[in-house]
């Protein structure tokens, strides 16, 4: 007979999502059967080359040889030209561009920047750590006879925004790729005999590995990244487990690579490339969502944006201020927020970078209070020390 312990870390291997089946609705104060799906860009994301603020008199010279031909969104802003899944939810009033943000972290390290913005605490914190992904999911009001919801990590180990109180299931994108299937098999006879609702459950697990990494017919294209080939398969794998009856309701996962400090090629190259692999995650996960994209918040952030000259390897370094995108049929969009600081030498941060002008914590917040129904003081547990950063309303459609 296998041991426990063994018999615990191949389940894990071959996927933990069979849980799902006895994951609750949302219970919450917001309309529908709310959802909320996380995406983090490690690396520090050049907000403006995805959203490119083209009316400033100042871009053309900072930008406008790597810039590329972009999309017009409004009197001041234009889309990146290799973004049309973007485009199109924008036009739809479903893409919801806000410029000029940022955590309150003004320093440079990629470590300490994503420390921050995960945790959604002002400063790098020491010792053991929850996000404020997580804090938000135990704050969810439960039903009269359901246990408290569960959240869902696209990732080999729960990442920090979603550590805490909640409970969280894992889904490792490649374990299921390299199990043997001889293995799957002989475990499935064995338990069928000797553990029926063990075999139930590792026959649920392999099932939805694998269809969490089936890109359907007809779903759009796949643009490859180096280092990251699968990013919108997952993508889609995490919407349809979200769009399942009683599927997860929050989610995170995230895309690395933006750290572009060398040969950023923003029209044509490793930027571009990135923003178009991020373009066909956003498409595929509208189509796995299917009917729920009207419940549906993707909110997608970075810990920080990039200087806005170009440096003599032809990329950029880290900077300030960038872009987050809000998307979703709940999302109150086809426009662009900003207070925008501008690009000119003496309105930039140190000199060299965007000017914050908005904290993220506060548009988090928002989306917190009006996509999940979080009152005043569950909004102050998932952003503690946030004195004098009100959430923000009006961007969910209510």
């Amino acid at each position: 007979m296998m041991h426990p312990i063994a018999r615990r870390t191949a389940l894990a291997g071959l996927g933990s999502l069979f849980a799902w089946g006895f994951a609750p609705r949302l219970a919450t104060a917001a309309a529908g059967d709310p959802r909320l799906l996380v995406i983090l860009l490690r690396g520090g994301l050049d907000g403006i080359s995805m959203i490119q603020p083209v009316g400033d008199p100042a871009f053309a010279a900072l930008r406008g040889a790597d810039a590329g031909q972009a999309v017009p969104l409004d009197g001041l802003f234009a889309l990146h030209q290799g973004m049309p899944n973007l485009l199109a939810l924008f036009r739809a009033g479903q893409a919801l561009p806000i410029h000029a943000v940022h955590t309150p972290y003004r320093e440079r390290s990629h470590f300490d920047g994503q420390d921050v913005l995960e945790t959604g605490l002002p400063r790098v914190t020491a010792g053991a750590r929850t996000g404020w992904l997580n804090r938000a999911l135990a704050e969810i009001p439960r039903g009269a006879r359901l246990p408290a919801p569960r959240g869902l990590a696209v990732s080999p180990v729960v990442p920090v925004i979603m550590q805490g109180p909640a409970a969280v299931e894992t889904w490792q994108p490649q374990a299921f790729r390299y199990a043997d299937e001889d293995l799957v098999a002989r475990l499935l006879d064995l338990y069928e005999a000797r553990d029926p609702g063990l075999a139930a459950a590792l026959r649920a697990g392999a099932d939805l590995d694998r269809a969490m990494q089936e890109v359907p017919a007809g779903q759009p294209g796949t643009t490859r990244v180096p280092g990251r080939p699968d990013f919108v398969t997952e993508a889609a794998g995490a919407a349809r487990i979200m769009a399942l009856p009683d599927g997860p309701r929050v989610a995170a996962l995230g895309l690395t690579g933006w750290d572009t400090h060398a040969g950023q090629g923003t029209a044509r190259g490793n930027l571009a490339n990135r923003l178009g692999a991020l373009d066909d995650a956003i498409g595929a996960i509208h189509t796995g969502l299917g009917p729920v994209w009207g419940d549906t918040v993707v909110a997608i952030v970075t810990e920080f944006g990039r200087t806005v000259r170009m440096n003599g390897s032809a990329g950029t370094d880290h900077g300030m201020a960038t872009c987050t995108l809000l998307l979703g049929g709940r999302v109150a969009g086809g426009r662009v927020l900003a207070d925008w600081p501008g690009l000119a030498p003496h309105l930039l941060h140190e000199g060299r970078d965007l000017r914050p002008t908005a904290d993220l914590r506060g548009v988090l917040a928002g989306v917190l209070a009006d996509q999940l129904g979080l009152p005043g003081a569950a909004l102050a547990r998932a952003f503690p020390d946030a004195a004098g950063t009100s959430p923000w309303r009006g961007l969910i459609r209510t």
